[in-house]
């Protein structure tokens, strides 16, 4: 008898289209809503309507203008959250265990009854996707909500992450990326669909489609973005905007 092939593992994740992406934050404050209701604590704000406010997000959106070699300038926002990294640093370093990643779907999440707040994941993560909250004393994270994609109450159209149901023009995509058959892996497969830093080895869950070229068919191509090397995210990101 034949024995089956063993199914895909599951890879839960996030494909974020830089193309579509109009940095309207609708993402961010979702994000911050439902975490705030549904999160293991309130995401805390400090000063939150004073002259120098601060808090705790799970999501972040950065805009940016570039100007390709030819053609017209042009916005790129860039969405950034964790990327539940198959090859997680953040899960390595942590000395009380509190980082882990789920076998059943590939998510990264903490415990917080065991993070002691050491900062570590955040020193280990090159993506800048973990925040302390320094109301209470611990490090938080995209879990991609799984307080809701899990949750038979909630109707099914709901059962995706709140920035993923959020987006108005579509541009955030939520499913099984280690499955090939899946909507998101197509799309990946479509549109040249990327990882962050692929040399660091952390194999990045996510994936971002690239921005098209504005300016109708004769405009410049933008670069390509695999060929960007550096030794964190931001400076990553610094050198792939000088690269557009």
């Amino acid at each position: 008898m034949t024995s089956l092939p063993p199914p895909p593992q599951k890879k839960l994740g996030l494909v974020i289209d830089l193309d579509t992406c109009v940095g309207c934050q609708a993402c961010v404050t979702a994000c911050k809503g439902w975490n705030d209701q549904g999160y293991g604590a309130p995401l805390s704000d400090d000063d939150a309507y004073g002259s120098d406010p601060c808090g705790t997000f799970l999501n972040r959106v950065h805009s940016y203008e570039v100007a390709p070699a030819e053609g017209p300038a042009q916005i790129v926002n860039f969405p950034r959250s964790c990327l539940h990294c198959e090859t997680a640093p953040c899960v390595t370093v942590c000395p009380t265990g509190a980082s882990y990643k789920r076998a059943e779907d590939g998510i990264v999440l903490v415990n917080e009854d065991a993070c002691i707040g050491c900062g570590l994941c955040a020193w280990a993560c090159p993506y800048g996707a973990r925040e302390l909250d320094a109301q209470a004393g611990v490090m938080k994270k995209c879990t991609l909500c799984v307080d809701r994609i899990y949750n038979d109450t909630l109707p099914e159209e709901d059962r995706v992450p709140a920035c993923v149901r959020t987006c108005p023009t579509g541009a955030r995509h939520f499913g099984d990326l280690g499955d090939p058959a899946s909507a998101v892996s197509q799309l990946v497969a479509a549109r040249g669909g990327y990882e962050l830093m692929p040399d660091l080895g952390t194999k990045p869950v996510n994936r971002y489609l690239p921005p098209r070229p504005k300016g109708g068919a004769d405009a410049a191509p933008l670069a390509p973005l695999l060929d960007i090397r550096a030794s964190g995210f931001a400076g990553w990101l610094d050198r792939l905007l000088e690269r557009l």
